[in-house]
């Protein structure tokens, strides 16, 4: 079973330090995998953490504690978050009841709480990877496998739509832009316009092979603008595609 990812939070690098040291990850079966001094740095590398449970300070600079979860549990519905409040902080705290926040804990913390909170946690999670099945039981790098593998097979089934684009993938998958377009080349060797154009360029080759007019062929494989897609067409297949069907016997 992988180890749950923690992410610590807060502006107070003696905090984080102290949270880091003080506490048995080992043995809850989770471990630190990275610290962020704001709201705006954790959204910043959070696509890249991948945490499992988040330790959120409640008063930081830019964007604070609330804020954050806000936009980070929108991102990740099953991000455990645990917010960390002063006692002059904590009513505010409490009146946020729509956040989905695990626990709320005053500061300076102390170590046999964390963990108290830490092993409920980890009982919720352990429940959910339970229910989930045998994809939780996958490490990271073969999730990660797998979720690409995902994206490719739906790549292949939905190009003919003209709207498909790196965007619009990474947020059905879940993922910022940039981490996926890293990612897919890592996994395919190829960024992610090149593997669109390269199922719509194949698709294309065989409606040439039919007959097809290229105005045809261009609006099947989801690119509308004729032009484009002939431009598309010769680089990949060395010709034109005119060209294309002559060779094939299709003129």
């Amino acid at each position: 079973m992988r180890k749950y990812r923690v992410m610590l939070i807060d502006d107070e690098q003696s905090a984080r330090k102290l949270m880091r040291a003080s506490i048995n990850w080992e043995s809850l079966n989770m471990e630190v995998v990275g610290e962020a001094a704001s709201g705006i740095e954790a959204i910043n590398v959070i696509d890249e953490m991948k945490p499992d449970i988040a330790f959120v300070d409640i008063s930081m600079p830019f964007m604070n504690g609330i804020e954050f979860t806000e936009v980070a549990t929108a991102r990740y519905p099953k991000l455990v978050i645990i917010i960390m409040t002063a006692l002059d902080q904590f009513e505010y705290a409490r009146k946020c009841v729509s956040l989905p926040v695990f626990e709320y804990m005053l500061k300076p913390m102390v170590r046999s709480e964390i963990t108290t909170v830490l092993e409920r946690v980890k009982k919720r999670l352990d429940e959910t990877l339970d229910v989930e099945g045998e994809s939780e039981s996958m490490n990271g790098p073969e999730m990660e496998q797998s979720t690409m593998e995902q994206i490719k097979k739906f790549i292949e089934t939905s190009y003919t739509d003209s709207k498909i684009n790196l965007a619009s993938v990474a947020e059905q998958f879940g993922f910022s832009a940039s981490y996926l377009s890293r990612k897919f080349k890592q996994e395919t060797g190829k960024n992610f316009v090149e593997y669109l154009t390269e199922c719509r360029m194949e698709k294309a080759m065989r409606l040439a092979e039919a007959g097809k007019k290229m105005f045809q062929a261009s609006a099947e494989v989801g690119v509308p603008d004729p032009n484009y897609f002939g431009r598309c067409f010769k680089k990949y297949a060395g010709m034109s595609y005119s060209e294309y069907v002559t060779s094939r016997g299709k003129a």
